[in-house]
């Protein structure tokens, strides 16, 4: 190894060899406890870090430490599978926070997406959804107001839309808009920095009698989920 090389990128590198033979979702150890280790200030180990978890291979949870991660989940474009159904296929335990969730007036947007009146009510649901007790998205949900039943049902270890299929509503196709955005207010309760970028995705779902079910917006955090789009080649047109 050349001599001229950085602390920080040699115990970088030493960490990375570590964390090739580590258990996903296992503990890491803290900035301390390696600076004790290496010998070196907390200052030169957090330089290290900030690479590991750059390239996806830590999560660092504030409150909590940090952990040996997985890849992102990823989820096809072209497929209605819900976030909940997602977390059981990957063998990760879904969980929500609720943060807000009542029945008030519709805003202009939901009312157009659901084919409400303009005075029309819709119920709200506001969650943190996590994988695995890890904050993945923040998501803010808008039903018709038939589907008050919805506020009392189990809205942070269930499924949302395995409950709309118990009150007969089949979540069947949708559509959605991607953007991008960072945290900003947000970021506390998705323990992360303001500035970590956040893939938004606004959709419309309805059910089996192509009515309008839901109008979601979900934020996810980069590097924790992804959405994976397959694509042909269009071919170019004859001169």
């Amino acid at each position: 190894m050349a001599a001229s090389q950085p602390l920080y990128e040699r115990i970088e590198r030493q960490l990375r060899r570590r964390l090739a033979q580590a258990v996903v979702g296992a503990p890491f150890p803290s900035e301390p406890q390696l600076a004790t280790e290496f010998g070196v200030s907390r200052m030169t180990v957090r330089a290290a870090l900030a690479g590991l978890e750059r390239d996806g291979l830590i999560e660092r949870i504030p409150g909590k430490g940090s952990f040996v991660r997985r890849s992102a989940a990823a989820r096809p474009v072209g497929t209605l599978l819900s976030f909940h159904d997602q977390a059981r296929a990957e063998g990760r335990t879904p969980r929500s926070r609720v943060l807000d969730a009542g029945l008030r007036p519709a805003t202009s947007a939901e009312a157009e997406a659901l084919g409400l009146p303009p005075n029309g009510a819709v119920v709200t649901i506001s969650r943190i959804r996590m994988f695995d007790e890890i904050p993945v998205a923040i998501e803010h949900a808008a039903f018709p107001e038939a589907l008050t039943p919805l506020l009392t049902a189990d809205l942070e270890t269930g499924s949302l839309h395995n409950t709309l299929r118990h009150l007969g509503y089949e979540p069947t196709r949708g559509s959605s808009v991607l953007t991008a955005r960072v945290a900003g207010d947000d970021a506390p309760a998705l323990g992360i920095d303001p500035q970590t970028p956040l893939l938004t995705e606004t959709r419309i779902i309805t059910d089996q009698h192509d009515v309008p079910l839901e109008h979601t917006t979900s934020s996810y955090v980069a590097g924790r989920y992804a959405l994976r789009v397959d694509f042909t080649i269009a071919q170019p047109q004859p001169n």
